[in-house]
């Protein structure tokens, strides 16, 4: 049993369910991308080595990653509204204490604790959305809610450029309470999902139980759920690998001053955005074989297309393009893994295998600093260009994908 909707208008929950998880989406992005922007000041203010810092964004990975674990098994036992605002609530909690950070072993316990409840916001979140729309809009709805992350990030570059000059970095993080308040209405005006409530009142011995184990009962089972942790894997690799390190290459390659990387990385948010609306209507409409096909490949090529770029017009026409296909793809693996996992255990997998290929795919910034110590751009771009080939072949080899058109189930 599943929430439809017979016309073109939405359900007062719908609307709510949408708008809850793109603001979740876009705060949980906002505040990465916080770190991003104070990373310099907190590193001259504490006094950190390179290792020092490079150890914050590692152990919010760790954070997510076991946030994940315990808030999909949560969810999936207790509910996906309650536990959607216990993890909004701790990750707001945790990122706004940052402001009182004196040493960076508070910041690092904060930063764990952020990732907890980010880590646990994402899969409660995709959830929600799965259950709540029709089937052949799964794609769209999940498109939507990830571009409210990058909506985020747009947020953060505007409020850093205006906090961090007057105010310091720590009070850019008190705009991390703001979610508190999300909290309030998302309870208020979010219920549980049909679907949901009807698979608690299936008998125990005919549910399938709630564990990570269930990811992985059966060898088939098991290969599709490691094969997607390797394409989220990808999926993170380029985007952190990308977004990290293109800015100041292209700073050193053509010269360009740290504002005219910044408008590369605008114009590369915007092909995101542009991308993740792309997407979901082709995943809808062709199922996940051709949608995530069409932009693996596309991907191969963007990325390895940069080794061309020789001015600032062919920059930004690049990075737009880039980002459109690389990170375009975000949204559909929530609506992918939505649906090839029972109601019972669909929190736990969204957040399992989303969290461990973002823990594992975090770590591509170090692996390409070291490509960079060695090799050329060519040989980088070549890296990236290859893990998006295996990541199409990873995706044509899960049998569940075949045939699988959410259009039409």
């Amino acid at each position: 049993m599943e929430t439809t909707v017979t016309d073109h208008s939405l359900s007062t929950n719908q609307k709510w369910t949408i708008a809850s998880t793109s603001a979740g989406f876009a705060l949980e992005n906002m505040d990465v991308m916080f770190l991003s922007f104070a990373l310099s000041s907190i590193i001259a203010d504490l006094h950190l080595s390179g290792a020092q810092a490079g150890l914050i964004s590692s152990i919010t990975n760790l954070g997510m990653l076991a946030g994940g674990i315990l808030f999909g098994l949560i969810a999936d036992k207790f509910g996906r509204v309650r536990t959607f605002t216990y993890t909004v609530f701790i990750f707001a909690l945790a990122t706004g204490a940052i402001y009182f950070t004196k040493n960076i072993y508070f910041l690092y316990i904060m930063r764990f604790i952020a990732g907890i409840g980010a880590g646990g916001e994402y899969g409660v979140g995709i959830t929600l959305i799965a259950e709540s729309f029709d089937h052949k809009k799964i794609g769209k709805m999940t498109s939507i809610a990830a571009i409210g992350g990058q909506i985020g990030a747009i947020f953060a570059a505007v409020m850093a450029s205006i906090i961090i000059p007057k105010l310091g970095w720590q009070a850019l993080f008190l705009l991390g309470l703001i979610p508190v308040a999300l909290t309030y209405f998302i309870r208020r005006h979010l219920s549980e999902s049909p679907e949901f409530i009807a698979s608690k009142a299936v008998p125990a011995e005919s549910k399938v139980k709630i564990s990570i184990g269930s990811l992985f009962r059966t060898p088939k089972l098991a290969f599709q759920t490691s094969a997607l942790m390797f394409m989220v894997f990808v999926q993170i690799a380029g985007y952190f690998g990308l977004m990290n390190w293109l800015p100041s290459i292209m700073q050193q390659k053509l010269g360009l001053s740290v504002s005219g990387s910044s408008i590369w990385m605008i114009a590369t948010i915007i092909g995101m955005i542009i991308g993740m609306m792309t997407f979901g209507h082709i995943l809808d409409f062709f199922g996940p074989r051709r949608a995530f096909g069409i932009f693996l490949i596309a991907s191969a090529l963007s990325v390895f297309s940069i080794n061309l770029v020789y001015n600032e017009i062919s920059l930004l026409i690049a990075g737009a393009i880039l980002g459109f296909f690389s990170n375009g793809m975000f949204g559909g693996y929530g609506a992918v893994i939505s649906r090839l996992y029972p109601t019972e255990i669909r929190s736990t997998a969204n957040n399992v295998i989303v969290n461990v290929g973002r823990a594992i795919g975090g770590f591509s910034s170090v692996a390409i600093g070291f490509l960079m110590d060695f090799y050329n751009l060519v040989v980088v771009m070549g890296f990236l260009s290859v893990l998006y080939l295996l990541s199409f072949i990873v995706m044509l080899s899960i049998g569940n994908l075949k045939g699988l058109s959410i259009r039409n189930k």
